[in-house]
């Protein structure tokens, strides 16, 4: 059964192919806190605001 998704967020599978990164380079960046803010659901599953991702990658272009 599927979980629902939020609205105006994004699941990890989501995340990782717009980054073309596998699920194990995101938990590494995460370890390291490097991603962007996650939200934990009660199963586990992690969701990502579309607006923590967007501030997320702003940050990496002005470190650029």
């Amino acid at each position: 059964m599927a979980t629902a998704k939020p609205r105006g967020t994004l699941t990890l599978a989501e995340i990782c192919e717009e980054l073309q990164i596998s699920r194990s380079t995101f938990y590494d960046w995460r370890t390291k806190g490097r991603a962007p803010r996650c939200l934990k659901l009660p199963n586990g599953d992690l969701r990502i605001r579309r607006a923590d991702f967007e501030q997320w990658l702003n940050t990496l272009e002005n470190a650029a």
